[in-house]
């Protein structure tokens, strides 16, 4: 989405993904009476969210501490070739690995930030060992063992 589109989204549009970032599973009756309209075009701009991509899908949210995923590991990755069909290759291949949260390409010292999500340190090291260092064109990780969340704002939080 540029910044044109961004700019089609007025104060209703933002108050429905608001609205929706704290509790997908709200009624359009329900959602409407908190947004101050009536429910046909309340759900007349939801579903035009949805098919403009803006909405991209509803999930369950899961506490990860609950379900005994509490180690949380921050790992800088270089490449040794950063040419489009490498950056395509390595992206492919990181998407298949679970444990692996988040991945971003970084402007910056390294190339890559990924965040990564296991039971424990010695799980870490067996994805670590099986997993990342055998993606391609891996040159070097560095890894950074994170001790507490203090933020993880929820996008409702910005939007």
């Amino acid at each position: 989405m540029d910044q044109s589109e961004q700019s089609d989204l007025d104060r209703f549009d933002r108050a429905i993904l608001r609205v929706l970032a704290g509790d997908g599973r709200i009624s359009v009756t329900e959602l409407a009476r908190e947004i101050g309209l009536s429910k046909s075009p309340t759900q007349a701009r939801l579903r035009r969210l949805e098919r403009d991509g803006v909405i991209t899908g509803y999930r369950a949210l899961f506490d990860p501490i609950r379900l005994g995923l509490d180690h949380v590991s921050f790992v800088e990755v270089r490449l040794h070739d950063t040419r489009e069909a490498a950056l395509a290759e390595f992206n492919a291949a990181v998407s298949k690995i679970p444990e692996i949260e988040q991945v971003h390409l970084i402007a910056g010292n390294f190339d890559y930030l990924m965040k990564i999500r296991t039971q424990s340190m010695s799980d870490y090291r067996r994805v670590l060992a099986e997993h990342i260092s055998t993606l391609p064109h891996l040159a070097n990780t560095s890894t950074y063992v994170a001790m507490q969340a203090v933020k993880e704002n929820a996008l409702s939080d910005v939007i």
